[in-house]
C-alpha cells in the first residue's frame, strides 16, 4: 500500500509534533491514541502499522504537509523522536550523513577530527558528496577543530550538524 497525503490526513491527525489516530486500526488501539512506536529496533525512528503497511511516522508527518515524499526525510536537530514538521527537511543521502550525531568510536569529541599517531598531530577529514574536500595535519586541537567546522560549514552548508 502506497501511502497518499488523502490517506494519510483520513487515518492521522497531527498536532504539536505528534499523529494520533482518527481511526481504530486495531482492537489495542483507540481513536485519538498516539501514533508509533520503535518496536524495540536499534534505530528508534518512531514507526506505524495499518493494514499490515509500516509507516516512519516522521515520513507520515512530511507527506500530510508538503503533499509529496522525498527518499530521504531529515531531522534538522538531529534527534529523530522530533517529528515536529519544522524540523523536517527533504535531503540527500550525502545530507542526511552530514547531519548525524557524533558517532560512538569517535575518541575526539569532535567530527572530522582525529588523532594521527604517526605525525603526532590532529587528523582534520572532511568529506562531501562522496569526495575528500579537505586534509589537513594540525598540531594544535582547537585549531583543527575550527577548520573542520569551518569546511563542514562552507562544504556542508545547513546540514552541517549542530548539536550535541
Amino acid at each position: 500500500m502506497t501511502l497518499t497525503q488523502e490517506e494519510a490526513h483520513r487515518l492521522f491527525e497531527y498536532k504539536d509534533g505528534e499523529l494520533y489516530w482518527k481511526i481504530r486500526p486495531a482492537r489495542c488501539t483507540q481513536i485519538g491514541d498516539k501514533v508509533g512506536g520503535t518496536n524495540g529496533t536499534k534505530q528508534p525512528y518512531l514507526r506505524a502499522r495499518y493494514k499490515d503497511c509500516r509507516f516512519m511516522v516522521h515520513q507520515v508527518v512530511f507527506l500530510m504537509h508538503k503533499g509529496y515524499l522525498p527518499k530521504i526525510v531529515d531531522h534538522i536537530d538531529g534527534n529523530i523522536q522530533n517529528n515536529a514538521i519544522e524540523n523536517l527537511r527533504e535531503a540527500t543521502k550525502s545530507q542526511n550523513s552530514y547531519n548525524q550525531k557524533l558517532r560512538v568510536n569517535n575518541k575526539s569529541g569532535h567530527r572530522c577530527v582525529s588523532w594521527h599517531k604517526h605525525h603526532q598531530a590532529w587528523f582534520v577529514k572532511v568529506v562531501a558528496k562522496g569526495k575528500v574536500v579537505v586534509t589537513q595535519y594540525i598540531k594544535d586541537f582547537e585549531l583543527a577543530c575550527l577548520v573542520a567546522d569551518e569546511a563542514r560549514d562552507i562544504y556542508h552548508g545547513n546540514y552541517a550538524f549542530k548539536g550535541a
